[in-house]
């Protein structure tokens, strides 16, 4: 019995909330690679205005 629930609670709840943590970091470290490229592509634009309005 014992068991069954220990499978039960890998399968419902270990496995979804690490893939989620797992996923949230790799969009970080995505966003913080791909910042500077994508900053010098828009600069002077409309789109960089906007998210940059001090600058």
């Amino acid at each position: 019995m014992l068991g069954a629930v220990i499978i039960i609670f890998v399968l419902v709840i270990a496995i979804p909330v690490g893939f989620l943590m797992t996923m949230s970091i790799v969009a970080g470290v995505l966003g913080w690679s791909v910042e500077d490229e994508v900053d010098v592509t828009y600069a002077g634009t409309e789109e960089f205005a906007l998210a940059y309005p001090e600058a």
